[in-house]
């Protein structure tokens, strides 16, 4: 079938083909099968970059909160950029609200890692659980206060 060689061949046109006949009725002509694969790889990547984001605002919660001697607006503004990012894909796709607490425990232990190799300090420094909730992580005012040693 033309459609299933355009999709390995051609991406760009399988797309404008099955859009062309989405939009002019004929559902028996669509590719079925490879719109259900793309539709799911877009759910998958959605949750993947909400992951991501994620992970990288934690992080930088974490070095802003343990190594206070190096606050830099440059962390501001990557915790401002992610919150932006976050604020945005989860406007496009309010349904990943639902998702937003099992991620953070998902990838918090990598986001400690990450603040481990950046900061130097040692991984017991930082909590195991996520000290943050999920308001304060995407609030735009909340920068966390000084760990107190």
């Amino acid at each position: 079938m033309r459609l299933h060689a355009d999709y390995d061949q051609d991406f760009y046109a399988w797309i404008a083909q099955n859009v062309s006949l989405l939009r002019s009725g004929q559902l028996s002509e669509v590719d079925v099968e490879h719109i259900a694969e793309e539709l799911e790889s877009m759910g998958k990547r959605d949750l993947r970059q909400l992951r991501s984001q994620l992970q990288v605002l934690i992080m930088h919660l974490l070095k802003w909160q343990y190594q206070t001697d190096l606050r830099s607006k440059s962390w501001v503004n990557t915790i401002d950029h992610q919150r932006d990012e976050i604020e945005a894909l989860l406007l496009d796709s309010p349904s990943l609200r639902n998702q937003l607490k099992d991620a953070i425990e998902l990838i918090y232990s990598k986001a400690a890692r990450d603040a481990t190799h950046e900061t130097g300090l040692p991984a017991e420094k930082f909590p195991e659980q996520c000290p943050y909730r999920i308001d304060e992580i995407l609030g735009p005012a909340f920068m966390p206060d000084p760990e107190i040693v």
